[in-house]
């Protein structure tokens, strides 16, 4: 078997990018609750449908909360791999000259729950690439895959041995590199560089130092809570925010 894939959301994604071979497991259990997601993959022509016992369901995903539907992604994904995979290396030239963009660094999360929320902010505010460590880091799980609510499918993602090459790599590319940290500069008052990286530190210790060393600037988000701090995932999503909503903002002024 290949990859599975569990949670309605995240089957429909899937579908649109499954490849020949793959095989939509429907459990006898649910009827025609998932009618749609059945004609959605037979039109594919790539996907086979096979209905089986509620019992071989479970045994197939233990402990798994898949409703009664599961995708098997037999063969490779558009992109390649369980995520769209890339490199630095291959991001970098095929970056068009004065371009902008938007790139994530994520230095060893190690919880998939996280990492699957952070790729589901990383979609919808138009990352164009994430990258992970070969070590210590989440890995596209079917945990990840299900978080994230089919951003998994979208979001360009590279592994790579040494992220401290990768920074200096980005660096040489034009990029401004700023690492997230509460002790930090407010992001309220940092103008973020047309191209840039934001580091995201490990749920417990952060960026570590070398990284941090590595970084053009350290920003904070401004709190006024009783906790000492944001999930990495929730800080993600505000930096990225902030990140488009100032080149928004920029944006719109050149067009005045």
């Amino acid at each position: 078997m290949g990859e599975k894939v569990y949670g309605k959301h995240n089957i429909e994604e899937a579908i649109k990018v499954a490849a020949m071979g793959s095989t939509l497991y429907v459990s006898r259990s649910v009827g025609k609750a998932y009618a749609d997601v059945e004609r959605a993959a037979m039109l594919t022509g790539k996907i086979a449908i096979k209905r089986i016992s509620p019992n071989e369901m479970d045994r197939m995903m233990p402990g798994a909360d898949h409703r009664g539907v599961v995708l098997d992604i037999g063969g490779p994904r558009k992109g390649g791999g369980r995520l769209i995979q890339t490199t630095v290396d291959q991001f970098l030239s095929s970056l068009a000259e004065g371009r902008g963009s938007l790139v994530l660094i994520l230095d060893e999360i190690t919880d998939p729950h996280n990492l699957g929320a952070i790729l589901r902010s990383a979609d919808q505010f138009s990352v164009d690439l994430v990258i992970v460590p070969e070590r210590n880091s989440a890995s596209s799980t079917e945990t990840v895959t299900k978080v994230s609510s089919g951003a998994a499918q979208y979001v360009p993602m590279a592994v790579e041995a040494n992220l401290n090459r990768v920074i200096k790599k980005l660096k040489d590319g034009g990029f401004w590199v700023y690492g997230a940290d509460m002790q930090g500069t407010s992001s309220y008052t940092t103008e973020f560089a047309s191209r840039t990286a934001i580091v995201m530190g490990s749920e417990g210790s952060g960026i570590r130092r070398m990284t941090r060393d590595l970084c053009d600037g350290i920003v904070s988000i401004p709190m006024n809570g009783h906790i000492d701090s944001l999930n990495v995932s929730v800080a993600t999503g505000v930096l990225l925010y902030e990140f488009r909503r100032q080149r928004s903002f920029i944006s719109d002024s050149r067009m005045q």
